[in-house]
């Protein structure tokens, strides 16, 4: 018998016509971890050089530590898998027509493949088909920044983690879902951007970014990458607390907050509160659309007519992380955290609803059904009054909320 391996699905199988998912059918119930052990509290690191001059962008992931400051690898999983996050937010596993998430980060990531095999045969997610050398972008594809199998530029220090990240958590939430790895030459903005234009030139449907220059209000004409309409273009908040973050900061993307998450014994919600880390903040730079200026609060927030950052939000607190498998650097299973982990299950949530290409700017969608959400009214990022704390309806460091269902996308 032939060994079954995980695969990631690029936008270069859209263009090459090839079908690359098998027939399943949506809604399917969620699959149970072989091995699962809930998250752990303690401390965490961030896995990215996080200090940059604007132009440059760190990713926001945060591994989990021990008393000295070194990673802690695991030899199963600690943390959230998949049937937690579909059971925490009410979420099918499948969609019922084809799509592709990409996720775009710094760098090549060498053990992709064995990263993803593994998660895959752990988590029990099979709904891939097996790789074969005819048709290689049947099961998986890292392309560079401008959209091709070859050259990939070197890994990114720090980043590899990342990319295990994001490419899990995308295809953990959407697991019939196409995923493509877009590998920027670097941590540079242009490079980041180039991917993002890529992606959206090869027809993905949701574009993930998990990093930003924490604390640059930057402007559309400074990052003009990451406006295409009809496209779901999720970027994380930020993991140092109340701060704008370019490029979640541009009205043109869905800006993804963090929080929180808290299961019962039996893995079903109990509660969410903003996580102290999140990114959130008023531009001064960028106009609020304008059905974010009719979201409740928004008068008493402060913002004015600029954007809140942020729209929507996901379990992003090292302490209530995610399991990630990553050979790369960590050899073996970690518990990672930060607004990393928000921005592909977002991603990966659009993907399942399928209609981020019905409005020109799909953030619109939440604040259309905010009854949709898990209203998050507790905690703060800051000490900044009313725009760092939780609010009843809209606030700014969890947006409407977290996804209860698909009603919001």
């Amino acid at each position: 018998m032939r060994k079954r391996l995980f695969v990631l699905v690029g936008a270069a199988a859209l263009v090459a016509g090839l079908t690359a998912v098998p027939a399943v059918t949506a809604g399917a119930a969620p699959r149970a971890a072989t091995v699962y052990h809930p998250p752990v509290a303690g401390s965490s690191r961030a896995v990215c050089k996080t200090s940059y001059s604007p132009k440059w962008s760190g990713c926001f992931a945060l591994v989990h530590t021990n008393a000295d400051g070194r990673a802690v690898t695991f030899n199963s999983p600690v943390g959230y898998g998949p049937s937690q996050i579909h059971s925490a937010y009410s979420l099918p596993t499948t969609t019922a027509g084809n799509n592709t998430i990409a996720v775009v980060d710094a760098g090549s990531l060498p053990d992709i493949a064995n990263d993803i095999a593994t998660y895959d045969s752990t988590f029990g997610l099979g709904n891939f088909p097996e790789c074969t050398s005819a048709k290689q972008f049947d099961c998986w594809a890292e392309l560079n920044q401008n959209g091709k199998p070859q050259p990939l530029p070197a890994p990114v220090a720090g980043w590899p983690l990342e990319e295990s990240l994001d490419v899990e958590m995308a295809h953990a939430t959407c697991q019939n879902c196409r995923v493509v790895l877009m590998a920027a030459n670097s941590e540079n903005d242009p490079d980041l951007a180039t991917a993002v234009d890529s992606a959206a030139r090869l027809h993905a449907n949701e574009i993930s970014n998990s990093y930003g220059d924490y604390g640059y209000d930057c402007t559309q004409s400074e990052d003009p990458g990451y406006n295409h309409p009809h496209i779901a273009i999720t970027v994380s908040a930020g993991d140092s607390g109340h701060a704008l973050s370019c490029p979640a900061v541009l009205s043109s993307v869905v800006s993804v907050g963090g929080t929180s998450l808290f299961l019962t014994n039996s893995g079903q919600y109990s509660s969410e509160s903003v996580w102290s880390g999140t990114g959130g903040g008023c531009s001064t730079a960028n106009q609020a659309p304008p059905w974010q200026k009719s979201a409740t609060n928004w008068s008493t927030i402060g913002c004015g007519t600029g954007r809140g950052m942020n729209d929507v939000s996901a379990d992003s607190n090292p302490s209530t992380g995610v399991a990630v498998y990553d050979q790369y650097d960590y050899n073996g299973w970690v518990q990672v955290g930060g607004t990393s982990v928000a921005s592909p299950m977002l991603a990966g949530v659009y993907a399942l609803a399928g209609n981020a290409a019905t409005v020109a700017y799909p953030s619109k969608l939440a604040y259309e059904n905010p009854s949709a959400f898990h209203d998050v009214t507790a905690g703060s990022n800051g000490s900044c009054g009313v725009q760092c704390n939780a609010l009843t309806g809209y606030d700014l460091p969890t947006g409407i909320g977290s996804p209860d269902g698909l009603g919001g996308f």
